[in-house]
């Protein structure tokens, strides 16, 4: 079996890492900067990095 390193993670799966809403993380992302856009179509997805996740965790920290 192959093992394949995921480099990226949508916003959906995103939000339920960080135990935060979607919405709530659309909020930081546009805020921050974090996370990029993809476009297939007429559907646009955003994803992150796990090193953007990290540093929203940080952010989060400091904030509370």
């Amino acid at each position: 079996m192959k093992n394949t390193e995921l480099r990226y993670v949508t916003q959906e799966r995103a939000a339920a890492l960080l135990g935060i809403p979607k919405k709530e993380l659309s909020r930081i992302s546009e805020e921050s900067g974090l996370g990029h856009k993809e476009r297939a179509g007429n559907q646009e997805e955003i994803f992150f990095t796990y090193e953007e996740l990290r540093r929203i965790c940080q952010m989060a920290a400091h904030v509370h």
